[in-house]
């Protein structure tokens, strides 16, 4: 290589050799903030399954969607989360003196310290199902969560300015992000995306191999958007929010962080599957949110591809989001982001609800609701018209005849029959089994820890393993770690108990973990899921025998699905 060619390859971005390895011949240097130019590459705008959930109940027949609501709170005034609180309305009076959150046992007034302490108070509370209740009650505050599952959840997006910079302190931030570059097991692509938008033109700049931090950061400098798939795999507070509050939406809960540069936009306009919570960690964004354009894109199955701004209306609603505000919008409602010139943006999107519908649910239940009327019923098994061709299709469908109506009532009666043989709750189970995949392991508190296989003090001491045995009687005292930790699901190959607790924190890293039990131990799992959060003795497992129940509770607590009221052993 001459002289002259080294001196610029050592003057080029890591974007412009990005380019001239993809083609794009585009070599010049760009000053910070800069637009991008187009390139060639384009790549579809979409949120990966960092891990999605979401969830709640409904009534039949839903009201219709609600205008996007703000709702805001004066600097000044104090946040108050309490569901009375958001009842009273946005235009309410501030009260006198900060008020706290339920679950909070600290004197009202005294600091919360952002996510870092709610994680704190969460622990104290004996039933994981009340603490993801408490986390997402604090998510929407000062929003009842009621009034946002009735007005809201897939209708209408929903804007709280909170006013409170250090809301979601200790969740997520630029330092972090720069640790987990410098932790060396980031990977452009697996788990870093690099993308920017400019002139219409959406492109994605990853290179191959490990994301180190000086390519990541010059490519920042060079106005590209930096999207990090899974910030659950590094960082332990989005590992411990997720996990909790995958148990409120009973379906995967998943997360991206974006940290976008001053002055620039990384996606083109898009509608995602997922229910989509924006939480502004640092910095300004400025975003618009379109109502989906036809009662097909309104909660669709798949996100859309890149959109041009030609194919939008006017926005719904239109906003910058400064740290401590959130932003939630349905599925389907069309969205863009973009950094103002005087600051950077960092947010994280807490998502939910990803192939989670009522269809999603048939799509399990009809074909086992085929394949047993198949099995138990001579009407489905029976032949077909010898003649049906003939008059049935497309181009007899206009053709009004007796054979007609006999063939279309026939298929009507079997599709109302089929419904006596629907498994439901074999279906449901199934449902659960692929959540408890998708689902993040537990994080254990220090006491938990003591209490459980993960705090169990074996290991090697004097020339010997010590400490090995785990004793449990039939006095021990125990119960399931989490409630939403493991599911029964009767199989054709036997009964089979999921869970979570050996979960990766990366998605679907691991296959599905499951115990396949004696048909005899399943009245003892149920019991232990209708006792929880309360401790049970060992000696009132509905097993036939003492041995038999102290071996199922042992088993479950080697699997980290039982904790103990007092440790096993002290160190």
């Amino acid at each position: 290589m001459a002289a002259e060619q080294r001196r610029e390859l050592g003057r080029l971005s890591a974007l412009a050799v990005y380019r001239r390895v993809a083609g794009t011949g585009r070599m010049e240097r760009r000053r910070r903030g800069a637009p991008l130019p187009a390139g060639r590459k384009r790549a579809k705008a979409r949120l990966r399954r960092g891990r999605a959930g979401g969830g709640g109940s409904e009534p039949d027949a839903p009201p219709p969607a609600a205008p996007p609501s703000r709702v805001e709170l004066p600097v000044e005034a104090p946040l108050d989360p309490r569901p009375e609180a958001a009842a009273a309305g946005p235009d309410a009076k501030p009260r006198d003196g900060p008020k706290a959150l339920p679950s909070d046992p600290r004197p009202a007034g005294e600091d919360r310290g952002g996510v870092t302490e709610l994680l704190r108070r969460l622990a104290r509370l004996e039933d994981s199902r009340q603490r993801a209740a408490e986390l997402f009650r604090w998510l929407l505050a000062p929003v009842a969560p009621a009034e946002f599952l009735g007005r809201h959840w897939e209708r209408a997006p929903l804007l709280v300015r909170r006013g409170d910079p250090g809301y979601y302190a200790g969740l997520f931030s630029t330092a972090d992000f720069d640790a987990a570059l410098r932790g060396g097991e980031v990977h452009f692509g697996t788990h870093l995306d690099v993308t920017s938008y400019a002139e219409g033109v959406r492109e994605t700049h990853n290179p191959s191999g490990r994301a180190l931090p000086n390519v990541v950061w010059d490519f920042y400098q060079n106005g590209c958007s930096l999207r990090l798939l899974c910030p659950q795999a590094f960082s332990p507070s989005v590992w411990h929010f997720l996990s909790i509050l995958q148990e409120q939406f009973g379906s995967m809960a998943g997360a991206n962080t974006y940290l976008t540069p001053p002055g620039t936009q990384g996606f083109a306009p898009h509608y995602d599957d997922i229910e989509a919570f924006v939480l502004q960690l640092e910095g300004k964004k400025h975003w618009r949110v379109y109502r989906p354009r036809t009662d097909a894109e309104m909660l669709p199955q798949f996100s859309s591809a890149n959109l041009t701004q030609a194919e939008l209306g006017e926005p719904v609603l239109e906003t910058v989001l400064e740290p401590g505000d959130l932003l939630y919008f349905p599925r389907g409602f069309i969205h863009q982001g973009d950094c103002l010139p005087d600051a950077h943006s960092l947010h994280i999107t807490v998502s939910s609800y990803q192939r989670n519908s009522w269809g999603d649910f048939l799509e399990k239940l009809l074909p086992a609701a085929l394949q047993m009327a198949l099995e138990e019923d001579l009407e489905y098994r029976r032949g077909l018209p010898m003649d049906y061709l003939q008059y049935m299709g497309v181009a007899n469908s206009d053709t009004v005849s007796a054979r007609r109506t006999a063939f279309v009532e026939k298929v009507q009666s079997l599709i109302k029959k089929l419904i006596d043989y629907a498994p439901i709750d074999a279906a449901v189970d199934q449902r659960a089994k692929s959540f408890l995949h998708d689902c993040l392991p537990p994080v254990l508190t220090q006491s938990e820890k003591a209490q459980s296989v993960y705090g169990f003090p074996a290991r090697w001491q004097d020339g010997g393993p010590c400490n090995v045995d785990i004793l449990i009687t039939k006095d021990t005292e125990v119960r399931l770690l989490r409630h939403g930790i493991v599911r029964l699901c009767n199989e054709e190959a036997g009964v089979m108990l999921y869970y979570t607790t050996e979960n990766s924190r990366v998605y679907h890293k691991e296959e599905p973990k499951f115990l396949e039990l004696d048909p005899e131990y399943t009245d003892s799992i149920e019991f232990l899921l209708s006792s929880y959060p309360n401790y049970i003795s060992v000696d009132n497992l509905p097993c036939e025998t003492l041995e038999e129940k102290i071996s199922l509770a042992t088993l479950l607590f080697e699997k980290g699905i039982l904790t103990t009221k007092k440790p096993l052993a002290q160190v």
